[in-house]
C-alpha cells in the first residue's frame, strides 16, 4: 500500500474569491471526501486513514478543506454552510476540470453531500454519508446533541481543555485520538483563530443553524447512497440514518457497533473496504 503524506498531497486552487487547499493523490474516477464543522477540522485529519487504501483501489481521492477551515480561505458564510459549501464544490470541480464525482462526507461534510446531490444531481455519481447531518432534529435526544454543545463552546473558546471535552464524545473509544491527531488540531485552531470567529458569526448569521434540514426533498435524490453511522454518535443521532435511509429511494445503511462519530476513523479497515467494495459495484 502507498503510504502518502499531508506535504506531499498538498495544493490549492481558486475558486472565485477563495484560495481552496486540499490533499490529491492517485489516478482513475474522482472521490471527494468532505470533513465536518469541528474546530481545526481538515481534509487530511479526517481522511488520512482512507486515502492510501482508496489509491490502491484505483481512485483519484481529493480531500477538500471547506471553506473557513484549515488552509482554505477565511469566511463568514451568511446562508446553511450546506448550500454554500455545495456550490463551492461545484466551482472547485470546475476549476480542476471534474465532471462527475463521488462524494464521501462527514457530519457537515455529509450535509454538503446531500444539498449537492439535490442542486447538482449530474455533478455526482455515488455517495457515501458519514453521520450525516441534514435531516433536522432527533425525536429522541435533546437539541442540539451533546457532542454539538461541545462544539459550539469549542468555538466560542478554543481551548486545550475544551478540545479535550469535545473529543471525550467525539469517539466510543477515547484511546483512538492519537496524540498526532490532537496536537494537530489544536495547531490548526491555534494558527487561524479568525476561522472560529468567522464561524461563530457564521452560526449567528442564520438563527443558530449549521446546516439545512432536507428532510422533505430527500426522496428527490437519485444518487446510490451508502450511509454510515456510529452506534454511540453523540454528535447526531442514529435515528438520523434510519430517516435517511428510509427516504432516500436508493439507499442502504451499515451500522459499526462500539463507535461514535467518526467510522471512517475508528473503524477504517472496515470502513475502507465496505466503501471501495460500494463505489466499485
Amino acid at each position: 500500500m502507498v503510504k502518502l503524506s499531508e506535504a506531499a498531497t498538498s495544493k490549492f486552487a481558486k475558486v472565485g474569491d477563495l484560495d481552496l487547499h486540499y490533499n490529491e493523490a492517485g489516478d482513475g474516477e474522482v472521490v471527494v471526501m468532505l470533513h465536518g464543522s469541528g474546530p481545526g477540522a481538515s481534509g487530511w485529519g479526517n481522511f488520512h486513514r482512507n486515502i492510501d487504501y482508496f489509491v490502491d483501489a484505483g481512485y483519484r481521492v481529493i480531500l477538500l478543506d471547506q471553506p473557513g477551515f484549515n488552509k482554505s480561505s477565511e469566511i463568514v458564510v451568511t446562508e446553511p454552510r450546506d448550500v454554500h459549501h455545495a456550490r463551492v464544490l461545484r466551482d472547485f470541480l470546475d476549476v480542476l476540470g471534474i465532471g462527475r464525482a463521488h462524494v464521501v462526507g462527514n457530519s457537515m461534510g455529509g450535509a454538503v453531500s446531500l444539498s449537492f446531490a439535490l442542486e447538482y444531481p449530474d455533478r455526482i455519481a455515488k455517495q457515501v454519508l458519514i453521520g450525516a447531518g441534514g435531516v433536522g432534529s432527533s425525536v429522541f435526544y435533546p437539541h442540539p446533541a451533546e457532542g454539538i454543545r461541545h462544539l459550539l463552546n469549542l468555538y466560542r473558546e478554543p481551548s486545550r481543555e475544551n478540545l479535550e471535552r469535545m473529543l471525550e464524545v467525539f469517539v466510543y473509544d477515547r484511546g483512538s485520538i492519537t496524540e498526532e491527531l490532537f496536537n494537530n488540531r489544536l495547531e490548526n485552531l491555534r494558527r487561524s483563530e479568525k476561522h472560529c470567529q468567522n464561524f461563530v458569526a457564521s452560526v449567528e448569521a442564520v438563527s443558530g443553524r449549521i446546516v439545512s434540514d432536507h428532510s422533505a426533498r430527500l426522496p428527490a435524490i437519485k444518487a446510490d447512497t451508502l450511509i454510515t453511522w456510529g452506534s454511540e454518535d453523540r454528535f447526531v443521532p442514529l435515528d438520523f440514518g434510519l430517516r435517511l435511509v428510509k427516504q432516500i429511494p436508493s439507499a442502504q445503511l451499515h451500522v459499526f457497533n462500539k463507535c461514535g462519530h467518526w467510522g471512517q476513523w475508528e473503524k477504517a479497515d472496515l470502513f475502507n473496504r465496505l466503501v471501495v467494495d460500494f463505489l466499485k459495484h
